[in-house]
């Protein structure tokens, strides 16, 4: 097959060879409807070019490495589908690792990037306090951003969603809807996430008078088996909370399951919300209320702060994007709650008179 020449994709995006030479090299501006216009046309056409020598004289890779807690986890999955559509874009590529949820292995990842002359990170650390040190090395190293989960007291941009936030939409939801108690299931706190997400709870329950119990706040890990055996023993306690708040929709659905399988029905006899919005919230029955995390204006940011960070070093911005409450039939509606509580109350005045 005949090689296809920088010609060729002049003559298809409609610029001269020069145009396309600066557009792919990046040695000098070209508008960006132009690079657009030449970077479509070289993966219509097939043209390669001399990417390796190009990326020496430019010192640049082109490739962004990212590196999430579980890509087993469908958030994370969702997520890195939106980072790399953003890249794509730009005409960059995505390496992607997985740390397992293991400080060293994410460690690993982070110096095999570096090795590798990445062009920067993405990464959102598995651990609050022991990823802090590797994290801080490969900022040091190359530019890099945090995202969704952060490590505290290093000099790197983040972005992700406002859990306080969210909190105040989940607790708010649910005390329209009548609910007067709530338990947390989580995981345990190692990570940003866990520790945002549980102090938004006491705090938003403190501030609407909905009761909860230390007994009531169990922390595990963000999976579907611990959704089970956490409501479990919720179920198998004296007293019953009227909601149970989720921090990720993975333990929501084990809540879920454990319900069904005990004849608990969801949401008469108990009220679950969980948080991510992950496709296979939509999907469970009852489907499940739960947060919206913006994912492609999450990835967008991330991909933006790591072009400053490449440009103009880091700045150590955090950005907290606007969650929104999706609702769904895990949860009341407040209608109805407003109903059922009207009804109780004259059933009450009644009994008195």
């Amino acid at each position: 097959m005949q090689r296809v020449t920088i010609a060729q994709v002049a003559d298809r995006a409609g610029v001269s060879t020069a145009t396309v030479s600066r557009a792919l090299s990046g040695t000098r501006p070209v508008s960006e409807e132009v690079r657009r216009r030449v970077l479509a046309a070289a993966r219509e056409l097939g043209y390669s070019g001399n990417s390796i020598a190009s990326a020496l004289r430019r010192n640049r890779t082109d490739t962004v490495g990212m590196v999430v807690p579980s890509i087993g986890n469908p958030f994370f999955t969702s997520l890195v589908e939106s980072v790399e559509h953003v890249l794509q874009a730009e005409g960059r590529q995505l390496f992607l690792c997985d740390s397992r949820q293991d400080p060293e292995v994410e460690r690993q990842h982070l110096r095999s990037m570096i090795a590798r002359q990445v062009d920067g990170i993405i990464i959102s650390p598995c651990h609050g306090s022991e990823s802090a040190s590797a994290v801080q090395a490969a900022a040091d190293a190359i530019p890099l951003v945090q995202l969704d989960r952060h490590v505290a007291d290093t000099s790197t941009d983040w972005v992700g969603v406002d859990d306080h936030e969210a909190m105040r939409l989940v607790l708010e939801h649910l005390h329209a809807t009548g609910a007067r108690s709530a338990a947390f299931v989580s995981s345990a706190m190692t990570n940003s996430s866990t520790e945002l997400r549980l102090a938004g709870f006491r705090r938003q329950t403190e501030r609407l008078g909905i009761r909860t119990r230390p007994d009531w706040i169990l922390l595990g890990e963000y999976s579907m088996a611990w959704g089970r055996s956490a409501t479990a023993e919720l179920l198998d306690g004296a007293e019953l909370p009227d909601a149970i708040v989720c921090a990720d929709d993975l333990i929501a659905i084990g809540a879920l399951r454990t319900c069904r399988a005990r004849g608990v029905a969801v949401p008469d006899d108990m009220q679950i919300t969980g948080y991510d919005d992950i496709d296979f919230a939509d999907l469970v029955d009852p489907a499940l209320t739960t947060v919206n995390q913006p994912r492609d204006r999450i990835a967008a940011e991330a991909v933006r702060l790591l072009a400053t960070a490449e440009t103009w070093g880091g700045t150590s911005a955090h950005t907290a994007l606007a969650p929104s409450l999706v609702t769904r039939q895990s949860t009341a509606s407040p209608e109805r709650s407003a109903r059922y509580l009207t009804g109780a109350e004259h059933q009450e005045s009644s009994s008195r008179s």
